[in-house]
Formats: structure tokens, sequence, C-alpha cells
């Protein structure tokens, strides 16, 4: 049984136990894709292969037809924000790409988003990267029950401003579970110590998408894809975390491998 705490859901450690599975399997589809991701390819055929790779693992795809959209992935190239389409223009050399992905797994949703260097890329490219990396890990660290929603935006803002990287404060984590967006809302700006309390049962995601240059964006007409007003690149890292009395466990990667990589993603 869910306790409900005003729209929260707070999950019982079996109920974490299944999103935990949904989540491993986003995360292994973002990992399977690495190999794919070179100039030349079409985020069109990542779609493809993304597709078939949840399928092979008894999941389902949850965003292909969400509302809609018509991809198991959206794919953010360059100055795309949020909710690329996948289409069949090739990544260039020089690209930055994040592909998000949700998995639904026996009535569990699992979210995350992972950006990607297609190719070598240009040093303003790379601290971006890095910006994205650390501002996500830091929002993620800041959590613990007891604390504040505020922390994590606090935490996040100062890590992009160290990189002189700027959040896009229209995007925000959100619950997840039954549903593939849940109370509460996770702002990535913040003022520490504000907002509602973070409790045990708790499942949410991080997610802040960073950019180099103004915060501006417009939607476009396909009703999905949001751009940056000055064409400048972004970059995001998204995962899911669970909240326990004791710790909290990043749900799409594991931890321990996250804190020994705290200055650059690994992997990938």
């Amino acid at each position: 049984m869910f306790k409900n705490i005003l729209n929260i859901q707070l999950k019982t450690t079996l109920d974490i136990m299944n999103i935990r599975k949904s989540c491993r399997i986003a995360e292994q589809t973002l990992h399977y894709l690495k190999t794919y991701i070179i100039p030349g390819v079409s985020t069109a055929h990542l779609d493809r292969l993304a597709t078939e790779y949840i399928i092979s693992q008894q999941a389902i795809p949850a965003l292909k037809g969400f509302n809609g959209f018509p991809g198991a992935i959206c794919t953010s190239v360059n100055h795309t924000a949020a909710h690329g389409i996948p289409c069949d223009l090739p990544l260039q050399a020089g690209d930055i790409i994040t592909i998000d992905t949700t998995v639904l797994l026996n009535g569990w949703y699992g979210d995350a988003a992972w950006t990607y260097l297609v190719g070598e890329c240009d040093s303003r490219t790379k601290n971006l990267l890095q910006a994205a990396w650390q501002a996500s890990l830091a929002g993620i660290f800041s959590v613990k029950a007891g604390r504040k929603i505020g922390d994590v935006g606090y935490y996040v803002m100062k890590t992009a401003k160290r990189f002189e990287c700027t959040v896009i404060e229209d995007f925000g984590g959100h619950g997840i579970g039954r549903a593939m967006h849940e109370d509460p809302i996770i702002p990535h700006v913040g003022t520490k110590n504000s907002g509602l309390q973070i409790l045990p049962g708790m499942v949410f995601t991080i997610e802040p998408i960073l950019t180099c240059g103004n915060p501006e964006i417009s939607f476009q007409e396909d009703g999905w894809t949001i751009t940056m007003q000055d064409k400048s690149i972004t970059a995001q890292f998204e995962h899911t975390i669970a909240v326990f009395k004791d710790r909290v466990e990043i749900l799409t990667f594991q931890e321990k491998f996250s804190r020994n990589n705290i200055d650059y993603p690994p992997y990938f």
C-alpha cells in the first residue's frame, strides 16, 4: 500500500525494489547505445536500437506513444534542450547529444538520461558536459531524509555557476513510480533549507539541463522539441533516486561508481 502525504506517494522497500529493476534497464539501454553514437549515425537508428533492447529485456519503452511521442528515446542534439524527436538526420563529429528514456516493467517506471560527445569535441563542449555531470551529482548528494527540496536546486545552481554555465529553470525533476510523473516537482534552482521536507520512501528524479548561453527556450511546431533561443548547446544527466532513512540510492547508476567519478562521467 502507498502512504499518501499530500500528493506524494511514499514507496515501500518492495516498491523500490521493483522501480530499481526498471531503472537498471534504463541505465543498461543508455550504456548499450554508447557504442553506436558515432558520426554518421541517425537518431532514428538509435531509437530503433533502444526499442529493440528494451523489449529484449521484457520491458516496455514507455515514451513510445506517451501523449503521442513517436520514439522510445528523446534525442536532443546540440541546442535542443529537451524532447528531441528521433529523425533520419546523421550526427556530426563535434555534436553533443542527450538521450532520455523511460522504461516500464511490471507496472513500475524507471527514468534516466545521459549526454554523449559525438567524436572529438571542443573544450567548451567538454566543460559543459563536466558541469552537467557535477551539477547532477551535487543535487543528488544534497538529498537526505529530513533535509529540504530547496537544497537540491541550491547545490545544482552553485555547481553550474562554478563552471560559468546556466541552469535552465523551466525544467525540473519529478516523482516516479506507478506513474511516469508524480509529485513532488524537484526544482533545479533553489535556496538552502527551503521547500518541502524530504522523507524516507520518496523516489524522484534529478535532471538539471545546463547551457553555455542564455536560459531562454522556444517550443517548436511539432509540439515536443524545445530549443535554446540563442542556439547555445545543452547537456543533461538524469537519475532516479530513492530516499531511505539512513541513505540515498541512485537507482539508475551505482552510487559507488558515481562517488568515485565526481569530476567527469564514467563509462560514457
